[in-house]
């Protein structure tokens, strides 16, 4: 994907299964910054899921009106969930998450840590 990918873009890419036995086409959020993406080979996400767990402390969810194109459901980003990933990886752009959301999710992630 020759294209500037940025934070707050919602991307598809094979994720891989956390025993690495394989990986299925999920869309994921791009978490790292502009200039980061810029530079870098590679981007740093945070997994997107259409399984919701209201009981998930580490999850954000993301209402329709949250996010731009793409997603076919109410989901939910799994701030525990975060993956480095070429960008060669990158399957296609499909939306983009709402700067009112994406700071929960920030907030979400640097608390997990």
């Amino acid at each position: 994907m020759g294209e500037i990918l940025k934070s707050k873009e919602i991307v598809l890419l094979p994720f891989p299964f956390s025993d690495q036995s394989g990986a299925k086409r999920r869309p994921a959020l791009i978490i790292s910054n502009d200039k980061f993406n810029s530079k870098s080979p590679d981007l740093i996400v945070c997994a997107i899921t259409s399984n919701i767990d209201p009981s998930d402390p580490y999850s954000v969810f993301i209402e329709k009106e949250d996010w731009k194109a793409g997603l076919y459901s109410e989901s939910c980003v799994k701030s525990s969930l975060i993956l480095t990933v070429h960008k060669g990886l990158v399957l296609k752009k499909i939306g983009w998450l709402s700067a009112e959301r994406f700071n929960q999710v920030m907030e979400k992630v640097h608390g997990s840590m």
